[in-house]
């Protein structure tokens, strides 16, 4: 008799959760495991960074005020090596944690306290995000700006620009519309999927990092209370 393979079951999603806020670094991750994470949890930057390279998570949840090495400084460090996602935990209603935390690659912001069910909506919502494949290889250019998606890569004048994968999921976007402004919310959606809800001012400060990592904002225009386009 011949029985059949088992069929093999599918990596569960990584996420790695540095807090020194114990209690609720602890509830989170018994949630987290609950919708079938899996969890890991640092209590500083240093033990999160050397776990981040030991053992890659897709998502990492970051708060921003750690001792010893904040936040700030551990996803910046975080970012020469990994291109997980990242959700910075900041101050209530402080504007400056936010938009310190997105400048230096943070791909989202939750602020303390928060509410775990709508952390795991988050997550999922990242979880659904596309993971780079592509059905064909398409190239755009425009001036000394290269797109390649079959590879992945940005580059200015023959220079590879590094960039997260979500500066250049936006980057993608704007250059597959080369010729269409996009709204913020279109952006929203083709990056974070339509089943993200948040404040869309995070569009603009990963734009002004695509700014300023290209050398030239001409590259990407504003569309005065509507969006964005590309030019060229």
């Amino acid at each position: 008799m011949v029985y059949p393979r088992p069929i093999a079951s599918l990596p569960k999603f990584k996420v790695l959760i540095v807090d020194d806020d114990a209690q609720m670094a602890a509830s989170t991750r018994t949630l987290l495991e609950r919708e079938s994470f899996e969890v890991g949890i640092c209590a500083d930057a240093e033990s999160g960074l050397e776990r981040a390279r030991s053992q890659p998570p897709d998502l990492v949840v970051l708060d921003l005020h750690l001792p010893g090495i904040d936040g700030v400084e551990a996803c910046r460090r975080l970012r020469l090596f990994s291109d997980a996602y990242v959700i910075m935990l900041t101050g209530l209603d402080s504007e400056t944690d936010r938009l310190i935390g997105l400048s230096v690659g943070a791909d989202d912001y939750m602020t303390k306290p928060y509410a775990p069910r709508e952390l795991v909506a988050r997550i999922r919502a990242m979880q659904r995000r596309p993971r780079g494949t592509v059905t064909s290889a398409t190239i755009h250019e425009f001036g000394d700006l290269r797109i390649d998606n079959g590879v992945r890569e940005v580059t200015v004048a023959g220079q590879t620009v590094a960039l997260s994968r979500t500066e250049y999921e936006l980057l993608d976007a704007l250059a597959s519309q080369s010729r269409i402004s996009l709204s913020r919310r279109q952006l929203l959606e083709h990056v974070w999927g339509d089943s993200w809800f948040g404040d869309d001012h995070v569009i603009d400060v990963h734009i002004s990092n695509l700014r300023r990592k290209l050398g030239n904002p001409d590259y990407i225009v504003t569309v005065r209370g509507y969006g964005y386009r590309i030019s060229g």
